[in-house]
């Protein structure tokens, strides 16, 4: 099962040398596989209402993974491995090419329903793949070119706006945006402690190592980034 134990090889053997943003979570990452990565960041990105950060290095670990496997399972086809072997590996196989899927589906959809507010935003812009940024300004220009031809250029001066509703709205009112109050599950991987969830401090909670609460994303948006809570 040599190969099996190469498939999941651990981000630690793979990232030697280039140690983690978070020490928080750096000793948990060290005993954590790719495939168990990939699935963290899937449900983060499922549970989210907005777009997280592209994790580049790990798409391309697993991608080289599932590549390793692919060539595996057709040099058991080419030497007669008995089919129980070949069947698990066919199982793996199959699992990491959902996750991965399922995980790029889930950030193209989101791209796709805000790709307005996407594409006007450097901060949103920087977390995506460079594919994900050239889809993201395709969808926009493409949607952009159809709202002016088929409603916008019907309307009268003032109200032909793709953003505004109107000359007199201050902001850009029709551009639909993620509900970042929304209400989410999470665990926490390690204490946090006393941790305010609004600006003025009336709301403080206690995060305690392995508990679960349900918290407004927009509270503990940077715990999520900083890798101290995973979503469920």
């Amino acid at each position: 099962m040599a190969a099996v134990d190469t498939f999941l090889f651990t981000s630690e053997s793979v990232n030697e040398g280039h140690p983690d943003k978070s020490a928080v979570a750096s000793a948990a990452e060290a005993a954590t596989t790719d495939v168990e990565l990939l699935k963290r960041a899937w449900r983060n990105e499922k549970a989210v209402p907005e777009i997280l950060r592209f994790d580049s290095p790990l798409v391309s670990r697993v991608r080289e993974q599932i590549q390793l496997l692919e060539e595996t399972l057709d040099d058991f086809a080419d030497s007669g491995v008995d089919d129980l072997v070949v069947s698990l590996y066919q199982m793996d196989l199959d699992r990491t090419l959902f996750l991965l899927r399922s995980y790029l589906r889930l950030r193209l959809q989101k791209i796709e329903k805000y790709t307005m507010h996407i594409s006007r935003s450097d901060d949103l812009l920087s977390r995506l793949s460079l594919q994900e940024c050239r889809f993201a300004k395709s969808c926009s220009e493409i949607m952009e070119k159809h709202l002016e031809q088929s409603v916008l250029s019907k309307l009268p001066y003032g109200y032909d706006s793709v953003t505004r509703q109107s000359l007199s709205s201050t902001e850009d009112d029709m551009v639909p945006e993620p509900q970042l109050d929304t209400f989410v599950f999470c665990k926490t991987k390690s204490d946090v402690g006393a941790f305010q969830l609004d600006d003025i401090g009336e709301e403080v909670v206690d995060l305690v190592a392995n508990d679960l609460y349900v918290l407004r994303y927009k509270s503990i948006k940077g715990l999520v980034e900083g890798g101290q809570i995973d979503l469920i």
